[in-house]
């Protein structure tokens, strides 16, 4: 029962504080006086009765009602009904007026009287709004009305009157006014009344608007309503909360708002406030609230605060319902007949089925929300924590920010701590969420189902306020008509008599202390849990597809481990951690594992523990923070049951490897752990003490206990309902009891907290490393921190004893986040302070002895052999490669090439874990991939260190256990990538100290640092000299050559060298080395010019002798440009003559010494002239074409003329026009020398006339040029390009006048006109005169220039030389084209639609548009020498682009170039000799690494390769050798393509030393001796379709669209890493074949083999047909024991004999080669192919006539095919006595074997070989321990059918050889000439 009134009060208008107008009210008088003890007096009441201001107002107002609420510091709500009414005052201002005259005009005229406000107030703790309008309304009738009743009466009355809260009850009160009111209470207290203000707020607001709020208030934001009407921001305040149940809201609210107080609106915290729209103004600058004008109907919201909204498709739903409710007529709107009446339920009706609405809605939100309640303590009172990541899981709401924050919220703690206890009364909610879940369930989809439930709730919800129906008369007498008229005359109202009023309540109080006392028993009952949450969510569906079978997989997987089943487990591994994805399976492996702990341990061998180990790790690593799907939990056990045996009795638990989760610094989760945990412990405890009892008294609940196990709230409700009873001394011992069950629990969370927290290594904070400990307290207080020291944990740590032992940052930590923990749940369960305090005594011991235990482990973690990692594998490495720096872990991880990845099928190679090993030759990954499948698969990745262009930092997230440091990503210019990422073994300062050693190899001082000089020496890197930098600017550098030229042009010989040769290399000096073998130069010179003897010192005569030998001068000889003799004696019949001007350097230092100019030219010219040129390249002949005699030179450009060219140029002439004037006219006299050597301007010459010169050259002019004549017009059109053609200029006859006339060739020519004979000034347009175009006839010359560099040529009046200008590829753009051709073809990731991707960045890199450019000119060259004109190519420094050209119009003209001899040369003259700077180019030291990798030569082979795929039957050597050349141009095996010229090979000491005797011979030192070895052994090398046109011309088609992509930049092996080391190839081979024999003990082997594109060699696994034959032949004569012949005589054999066959038959046809090439469709000659018709006889040829010629000595005459073979005799035939094959007996119990023997009288040995080919010396036999010789006899497995005489004995002094020959001759010739060598000896 409670009072209806607790106050009544009347205040009025003080007249004495008014401020400018602005009044204040005052109490005029309150009863009862004294405060009542349980509610004291509200303060400021006055302002709450005129919320706007105390205001005197000129007219009276009508009275007005309206009900504030005030909350107190107890948070318990009053609620003040103020009844306001006006009352007539003499108005105090107008008599003032009257005295003060003077201010009469000012004064506005004031009424004579105004009203003043007057309230009468009540305040109650009820909620009765009618009541209290009538009861108020009453008292001012009675005074208005002057009725007869005294007023002290009423309000006596009204102070003492006292009704129940609820139950449901009517009760009658009467004021004793001759009224009567039923005052009706609701039945359940704890459902709020709500009237009609739910519908009224929908009404105002709209659906959408409500619903906003409502999410609003639940997510704690700030709301502020608005109206004119006090009442309706009440009802609006009272709706909200009404929906917001049964959450409570816990804020701020002020349902109407004094405008005194709206600095309130300014709060931090969530409020709801309504305010009156007066001061609508002064909200509008609040930036954070969200404001509903109720009058307006709109809600708006700042921008900066974002509202979470219910999820769908709840919000849908509910929308939808609500809709339905308030507007039926929406859904048959549109209906052609709709019913006759559909209107909306009555206001007060309407209002419950909102409310029902919203239960419903939150039904849905909540339910299941008791499974997650954990009870902690039941007695003394029971304390519940919410396990909300549990809910949310099991919920799978996860994402859901709107529940999220509405769990976290005040609202849904107060529902926790209220609705949680098990044991109190129930209302509507409890049954709705607890009882019809699956009706719910059902209704969700179906509206009209919805909405009979709602209005089932409804009508619960209006029974609630309206019980019964049939309310009693209310009689209430309201003021009459009469006395509102006349209220003008109306007398104030008066005040009561307080002695009267307090003897009224006085007397009531008295009497309730007589009466009995009201006992209304609560009734309290076990509140329903409801369905478990499991059911709800695996009904919906949230399994995952197919999740049988992977359960199925993770079961069988955990069987395997524990059976030891290891290679089963290992390869269903992969699968397992798939599927560790989905929940389901993160659960079956939990409960797995439970199964194989036994006593809380499970101990496991080391295989076993690292497979544990990385699922555990998998299962985590999805878990989030908060761990919703308690996978973290159910670990939580196993993490320390798991475990491992070390050394020294220590032992590893699984939780030292699974630390690396988020979850274990979360201190939400370790108290939903921990809570979870007392819950289970206190629940054991009372069901043991229940069991005892229940054994007597079996009052157990009927079938509700049986099917389930009693859970613990159902248990604690039943202890609570006992309490009670229970004696005293029962209830203190539970209370202890349960208090100590936490506590024990506490020290048990601080062991495992430690257990978690403390990482392995305890020097490493991974604690403060992980996770960002900066943010102190989190929101979630999720982190351990630095700085939360200050309360509790510094003063418990100073007293435990361990302040001077290794107070590390990680124990210090762990201490003061477990402290933290602690602090808060035993606080939150109750633990006594005593316990508090031990345990904060406790944990740092805790702490320190569980870092003492892991020091120990860590010790032998570290001890521990790494079992579980696999081998390293050891590379196998080149003769003379050495380990800079041993192979270091690391895995490979896949980069963009999708071969590897497993994406095109197949199981994964990458990634792959193995090790990086540093050598001095390459960089070399080896490993196996991480896929079981192909586990046993090594993985090899390799690249030359000179060839790494870009390496780059990376980190790298793989999906395996292991913690990866860091990443490093390799990029080479061989096409290789290699990302990778250290293991957490290597240490990060190692990964360091490898990239230094990287840089130093890649870039060492000098090129003598680089693999071809170091290899063979010690390992220590080399040394660096301190010499001078070499890489000065060439042009000071060619400065003081001239300088030092000068000086020595005189002596004629050049004195000391700058450097000496270094002295780790050879000893002596390479003087000495070449002494050797000094061919003498002929001596038959003319005394005129200089003789070589008389003027050079003896060291030069040997550098001359040479020179000599060079391949240029073998190639200068061959092309008929001047002989040896001639070289020196100039014979006036030859046009050309070799000068060696430059065989000591001084002209030109990067060209070679020997150069052929025209005869006419003498030395002395050539030295002016070459200043002309930049870096004095000037213009030599480097190749005549045989039949038309035109030549080809080749020059760097001009300098730039004028002043600055000369002082540009290196040696500056005396100043003066007439130097520079003779210069240009020599360098005309050159030209004109070199066109004059030419027999067609010989023929021609004397005829200058221009008529004579067209008529004759056009006579001498051969047909051939005729057919040729416009194709070459076009092909200049192409280089030149046309597009700048301007319509209007010239275009009169001759195949250049498109192009001059577009104005291209003004520039070139400006003196042309001046000097014609012709008059004719030059066009306006800048277009060159007329007269160039009166003939159409090609010029002698060509000269090839660029563009932008031919400003200062002069044109020959007679046009005898013409300029080409084109546009040159600058070497920057190759660079960068280069770049991005390496990141289309090896990228460095996946990208969406590879192939698009790969085709644009080719696109994107223009690389095929420079071969197309580069190509096409060598095509118009070819085509111009083809015509009989000479051409001269002078582009850039003359180096680059002009060597490209240069080199392929030599191979595209001249046949002899496309062989292995003929390229070879091509290269040493063209690149070499004349100094392509291939060191700088290939930024191969220190110096040059800042220009950067350039790929000239690179291009030059790519466009080699495109004609190749043309031609495919004129190149001797195959499509390999172009890739073998291309990859070890890079890779600095070889000297070959070090250095930038001759000279400065000279200079090192490099250039001759081939010819000395070489100190190691398994070391090539050249990369041509080396291909010339391995072409001995196998056709690699050969292109088996040579089949030559005799002076084929090659014109290939150049257009992009006839490009194609190297294979070279797209392969790779992955089997063996690259294939152009061929000594790896075989060794690798060798391994293999030892390794399976062990390994084949299983049963049949399958004869399929799989070849991977990526990962096989293509090529040797299957072979081409003659390759394969051959391979036959060898492996037949070895089984027959013959010698086997080199492949190379075989196939000419072949060829030889099938060529006479093809005569015979005389039929057309051609060589053998073709016979097994079928793809011939794209090959284009000038001649028709016929193929042979009998095709069918050629293989089987092939093994027959092998078979026949076999012998067993060598075979003396070739075949005539193998002219080019004739040089490849071998290297060691000089001391070779005596050779052949001979049957050796093995020792003890071996067969006899075939032998290549070697009777060596040189050394006094006879070697064996495997074979005749084979280098390596099987065994050697020396003669001086030989005895004697003697004939055999035929021993125990000797070879059959051999007579008895072909054997004989060697009797050593250690043991008797026993031999065989092939026949009795052959062994006397062997005894022979083994006796003779003795004797000799």
């Amino acid at each position: 029962m409670a009072r209806l009134a607790d106050y009544y009060l009347v205040v009025g208008y003080d007249l004495d504080k008014r401020v400018e107008g602005e009044g204040q009210g005052r109490i005029l008088q309150r009863f009862p006086e004294k405060d009542w003890e349980d509610s004291p007096f509200p303060q400021g009441i006055e302002l709450f009765c005129q919320p706007s201001g105390w205001q005197l107002v000129p007219e009276r107002q009508p009275a007005s009602f309206f009900v504030a609420v005030l909350t107190d510091i107890n948070s318990d709500r009053h609620y003040c009904a103020c009844f306001t009414f006006w009352e007539g005052l003499d108005n105090p201002q107008a008599e003032a007026s009257e005295v003060d005259e003077a201010d009469e005009v000012l004064a506005v005229v004031q009424p004579a009287q105004v009203f003043a406000p007057k309230s009468l107030v009540l305040v109650s703790r009820l909620d009765h709004t009618e009541v209290f309008r009538n009861c108020l309304g009453l008292i001012y009738t009675v005074h208005v009305d002057g009725l007869t009743v005294p007023l002290e009466t009423v309000v006596g009355n009204l102070l003492t009157c006292i009704i129940p809260i609820a139950g449901g009850s009517q009760r009658t009160i009467t004021l004793g006014a001759g009224d009567r009111q039923v005052i009706q209470t609701p039945i359940d207290d704890s459902l709020p009344v709500s009237g009609s203000t739910v519908a009224q707020l929908f009404r105002q607001l709209g659906i959408v608007n409500v619903l906003y709020l409502f999410c609003a208030a639940l997510t704690e934001h700030k709301i502020l309503f608005l109206s004119s009407s006090y009442q309706r921001l009440t009802d609006a305040c009272r709706g909200l909360l009404a929906i917001m149940f049964p959450l409570k809201y816990s804020f701020t609210y002020v349902p109407i708002l004094p405008g005194k107080l709206l600095e309130v609106l300014s709060t931090p915290t969530p409020f709801i406030i309504g305010v009156n729209s007066f001061f609508r103004s002064e909200t509008q600058e609040l930036l954070d609230v969200i404001i509903a004008d109720l009058d307006g109907g709109t809600v708006t919201t700042p921008e900066c605060v974002h509202i979470s909204l219910l999820p769908e498709p709840l919000l849908q739903q509910t929308q939808t319902v609500l809709s339905m409710v308030l507007d039926p007529e929406l859904e048959i709107a549109d209906h052609a007949f709709p019913p006759l009446s559909t209107q909306p339920s009555a206001l007060k009706i309407q209002d419950k089925e909102i409310r029902g609405v919203f239960l419903w809605l939150f039904a849905r939100l909540f339910q299941g929300y008791r499974w997650c309640l954990h009870i902690i303590r039941i007695h003394p009172e029971p304390v519940i924590r919410f396990h909300k990541a549990a809910f949310l899981g099991q919920r799978s709401l996860t994402e859901e920010d709107f529940l999220m924050k509405v769990l976290d919220g005040m609202a849904f703690a107060g529902f926790v701590s209220e609705r949680g206890p098990p044991y109190r009364a129930t209302d509507l909610f409890d049954d709705l969420v607890a009882n019809h879940v699956e009706r719910i369930r059902q209704e969700e989809a179906c509206p009209h189902k919805v909405m009979n439930h709602v209005k089932e709730l409804a009508e619960q919800l209006f029974r609630n306020e309206n019980p019964y129906p049939a309310v009693a008369m209310h009689k209430v007498q309201r003021p009459s008509e009469r006395s509102q008229n006349m209220a003008q005359k109306q007398s104030p109202f008066p005040a009561l008599d307080d002695v009267a009023v307090q003897l009224f309540i006085d007397h009531a109080a008295s009497k309730l202390k007589t009466a009995p006392p009201v006992v209304k028993a609560e009734v309290k009952g076990m509140v329903p849990s409801g369905p478990p949450l499991g059911d709800i969510v695996d009904r919906n569906g949230n399994v995952m597809a197919n999740s049988a079978r992977r359960l199925e997989v993770v079961r069988n997987c955990i069987t395997y481990l524990f059976e030891n089943k290891m290679l089963e487990a290992k390869k269903l591994m992969p699968a397992v951690l798939r599927a560790l994805k989905g929940r389901a399976a993160r659960v079956c492996l939990t409960q797995e594992l439970n199964q194989h702990v036994l006593q809380n341990r499970a101990v496991l061998d080391d295989q076993q523990f690292d497979c544990i180990v990385r699922m555990m790790n998998c299962t985590l690593q999805d878990c989030s923070h908060i761990d919703e799907q308690g996978i973290a939990a159910a670990l939580l056990p196993l993490v320390t049951a798991f475990c491992r045996k070390m050394g020294a009795g220590t032992t590893q638990f699984a939780y030292s490897c699974v630390q690396e989760h988020m979850v274990w610094t979360t201190m939400q989760f370790w108290e939903a752990m921990f809570y979870s945990d007392v819950q289970n412990h206190i629940r054991a405890l009372y069901l043991e003490t229940d069991e005892g009892e229940q054994q007597n008294n079996h009052e157990q609940q009927d079938g509700s206990g049986d099917g389930r196990e009693i859970s613990a709230l159902d248990l604690a409700s039943e202890q609570s309902r006992l309490w009670p009873t229970l004696s005293k001394e029962m209830q203190t011992e539970r209370v202890q009891k349960e208090e100590s069950t936490v506590f024990s629990q506490a020290i048990h969370y601080a062991n495992r907290m430690s257990y978690l927290l403390l990482p392995l290594d305890t020097s490493k904070n991974r604690l403060l490393r992980t996770t960002g400990l900066a943010d102190v307290e989190s929101v979630s207080n999720s982190y351990v921190t630095n700085s939360i020291a200050g309360s509790m944990a510094e003063s418990y740590d100073t007293e435990s004893g361990f302040e001077e032992a290794e107070s590390s940052d990680v124990a210090n930590s762990v201490v003061r986040f477990i402290n933290r923990f602690v602090d808060k749940v035993c606080n939150e369960s109750g633990v006594t302070n005593e316990h508090l305090k031990a345990l904060h005594t406790m944990i740092p011991d805790i702490v320190q002895m569980h870092i003492e235990t892991l020091d120990a482990v860590h010790r032998e973690s570290k001890r521990m052999p790494p079992t579980q990692k696999s081998k390293l594998l050891r590379p196998t490495l080149l003769p003379g490669e050495e380990l800079v720096m041993d192979g270091m872990r690391v895995h490979l991880i896949p980069d963009g090439r999708e071969e590897a990845t497993g994406l095109m099928g197949g199981p994964p190679l990458l990634p792959a874990e193995g090790a990086i090993f540093l050598t001095t030759y390459r960089l070399i990954f080896k490993g196996t991939p991480h896929d079981p499948l192909v586990g046993e698969k090594v993985v090899t990745r390799s690249f030359p260190i000179a060839s790494l262009t870009k390496e780059k930092r990376i980190s790298v997230n793989l999906a395996i256990d292991h913690y990866i440091q860091e990443g490093l990503q390799l990029r080479s210019c061989t096409f290789q990538l290699m990302k990778i990422a250290f293991d957490e073994e290597v240490a990060s300062d190692l990964a360091e100290v490898f990239k230094k050693h990287m840089h130093k190899l890649r870039y060492p001082q000098h090129v003598q640092g680089t693999f071809a000089f170091t290899v063979g020496q010690c390992s220590k890197m080399v040394v660096e000299h301190k010499t001078k930098d070499k890489n000065q600017s060439l042009k000071t550098l060619s400065k003081n050559l001239v300088k030092t030229a000068k000086r020595t042009i005189g002596r004629q010989h050049v004195t000391k060298k700058k450097y000496s040769p270094p002295t780790w290399e050879n000893r002596s000096s390479f003087q000495s080395e070449l002494d050797e073998d000094v061919i003498s130069v002929s001596e038959e010179a003319d005394q005129s010019s200089l003789t070589l003897s008389s003027t050079m010192r003896s060291s030069d005569r040997q550098t001359m002798s040479n020179v000599v030998e060079r391949a240029c001068c073998r190639d200068y000889q061959r092309l008929g440009l001047g002989t040896l003799s001639s070289s020196l004696t100039r014979s006036k019949n030859e046009p050309f003559r070799i000068s060696t001007v430059n065989r000591m350097y001084t002209v030109c230092r990067s060209y070679p010494g020997l150069l052929i100019v025209p005869q006419s030219i003498p030395d002395t010219t050539i030295q002016r002239i070459c200043r002309c040129y930049r870096q004095n390249r000037f213009p030599v002949v480097c190749w005549r074409n045989p039949r038309t005699k035109a030549v080809l030179l080749r020059s760097a450009g001009l300098h730039a003329k004028g002043v600055v060219g000369f002082f540009k140029s290196p040696n500056t002439p005396s100043t003066g026009p007439s130097q520079a004037d003779s210069t240009s006219l020599e360098q005309e006299k050159y030209l004109q020398a070199i066109i004059s050597s030419m027999p067609s301007y010989s023929e021609s010459s004397g005829r200058n006339t221009l008529s004579g010169f067209t008529s004759t050259h056009m006579s001498t002019s051969d047909s051939s040029d005729k057919l040729r004549q416009p194709k070459i017009g076009a092909l200049m059109k192409q280089v030149m390009g046309t597009k700048e053609d301007v319509p209007g200029t010239f275009s009169r006859g001759g195949k250049w006048s498109s192009i001059r006339g577009s104005g291209r060739l003004s520039a070139y020519n400006p003196d042309v006109g001046t000097r014609l004979a012709v008059k004719e000034s030059p066009q306006p347009n800048g277009g060159p005169s007329e007269a160039l175009f009166l003939r159409q006839q090609k010029a002698y010359l060509y000269i090839i220039g660029d563009k932008a560099q031919l400003k200062g040529g002069k044109q020959d009046s007679f046009q005898q030389w013409e300029v080409v200008p084109i546009e040159v590829c600058d070497v920057r753009q190759v660079k960068n084209s280069f770049k991005k051709l390496m990141k289309a073809c090896v990228p460095t990731s996946l990208t969406p639609e590879h192939n698009v991707s790969f085709l644009r960045c080719l696109e994107e890199s223009e690389w095929m548009v420079l071969l197309h450019k580069v190509l096409q000119v060598s095509v118009l060259v070819v085509a111009l020498l083809d015509s009989g004109s000479s051409v001269m190519v002078s582009l850039e420094d003359g180096w680059d682009v002009t060597t490209q050209v240069v080199s392929l119009v030599q191979l595209l003209s001249d046949p002899y170039y496309r062989t292995f001899d003929g390229f070879r040369l091509l290269v040493e003259k063209e690149w070499l000799s004349f100094g392509h700077r291939f060191s700088h180019r290939g930024a191969q030291t220190l110096g040059s690494q800042s220009s950067g990798f350039t790929p000239v030569f690179l291009q030059f082979l790519d466009c080699v390769h495109q004609i190749h795929l043309q031609f495919p039957m004129e190149f001797e050597f195959s499509q390999y050798y172009l890739k073998f050349l291309a990859y070890h141009y890079v890779s600095n095996r070889f000297r070959t393509f070090l250095l930038d010229s001759d000279y400065e090979r000279i200079e090192l000491g490099v250039l001759y030393e081939e010819k000395g005797e070489r100190k190691s011979p398994q070391v090539c030192k050249s990369v041509w001796d080396y291909i010339d070895r391995l072409n001995k052994k196998t056709p690699v090398f050969y292109n088996y379709m040579f089949s030559p046109e005799d002076e084929e011309v090659l014109r290939p088609y150049t257009f992009n669209s006839n490009l194609k992509v190297w294979d070279f930049y797209m392969e790779e092996t992955l089997s063996e890493g690259p294939s152009y080391d061929w000594e790896l190839r075989g060794r690798q081979e060798r391994v293999a074949e030892e390794t399976p024999e062990k390994a084949d003990s299983g049963g049949p082997k399958s004869q399929r083999h799989i070849v991977w594109p990526c990962y096989d060699s293509l090529s040797k696994a299957v072979p081409d047909a003659i390759t394969k034959l051959l391979q036959d032949l060898q492996s037949l004569e070895a089984e027959l024991g013959l010698t086997s012949e080199k492949w190379k005589d075989t196939w000419d054999k072949i060829k030889t004999a099938q060529r006479t066959e093809a005569k015979l038959e005389s039929k057309p046809s051609f060589s053998s080669s073709l016979l097994m090439s079928s793809n011939l469709s794209h090959q284009r000659r000038s001649q028709r192919v016929y193929l042979q018709e009998s095709a069918g006889g050629s293989s089987i040829n092939l093994t027959l006539d092998c078979e026949a010629t076999a012998t067993s000595t060598p075979v003396a005459g070739r075949p005539s095919t193998s002219t080019l073979y004739s040089q490849f005799q071998s290297t060691e035939s000089e001391n070779r006595s005596f050779e052949g094959i001979l049957f050796k007996k093995g020792a003890m119990l071996k067969p006899w074997k075939p032998r290549w023997f070697v009777l060596d009288k040189t050394k006094h040995q006879l070697r064996y070989y495997e074979s005749r080919q084979d280098k390596e010396c099987k065994g050697v036999i020396d003669l001086a321990d030989v005895e004697s010789v003697l004939a055999g006899t035929s021993a125990m497995g000797a070879p059959k059918n051999i007579e008895e005489k072909a054997f004989f004995d060697l009797k050593t002094t250690k043991r008797v050889y026993n031999f065989c020959a092939q026949d009795s001759l052959n062994a006397q010739l062997w005894m022979d000439s083994v006796q003779s060598c003795l004797s000799d000896a």
